[in-house]
């Protein structure tokens, strides 16, 4: 196994939960907007170090999507998810960007989203935005 190196971000900065890996900067969020299985979700215009997953068609509350999981380059943690592609005209807007789940990830202030019962949404998806 090679060096890994990693990418060190400057400002607000969401991090792993496990291993406190810079992930992505809250000036990149296009979305608080978003759900999955664990509560909240954030989508992000880009995020840093992360590894891709297999491609995959997932049936999100929103429709048909291509997605790929992510995961911290540190620590192999799944963070999240990246949308590759959309089959609805009106979601073509989420192809490139990434999912974080606020579970998974640390906010700025360190802080830690707790999982609550109304907080659970069955699927993997959905959105206001």
């Amino acid at each position: 196994m090679g060096m890994l190196f990693l990418i060190c971000l400057e400002g607000s900065i969401y991090s792993c939960k496990h291993c406190y890996t810079h992930l992505g900067l809250a000036d990149d969020i296009i979305s608080k907007s978003f759900h999955c299985r664990h509560g909240k979700a954030y989508l992000f215009d880009k995020v840093v170090n992360i590894t891709v997953g297999e491609k995959e068609e997932r049936m999100m509350m929103t429709g048909m999507h291509t997605v790929v999981d992510i995961f911290c380059v540190g620590c192999g943690s799944i963070v999240g998810w990246k949308y590759e592609a959309a089959q609805e005209k009106g979601q073509k807007y989420k192809e490139g960007k990434f999912i974080l789940e606020r579970f998974k990830v640390l906010g700025p202030d360190g802080s830690s989203y707790l999982v609550s019962q109304e907080g659970q949404v069955s699927g993997s998806d959905a959105d206001d935005a």
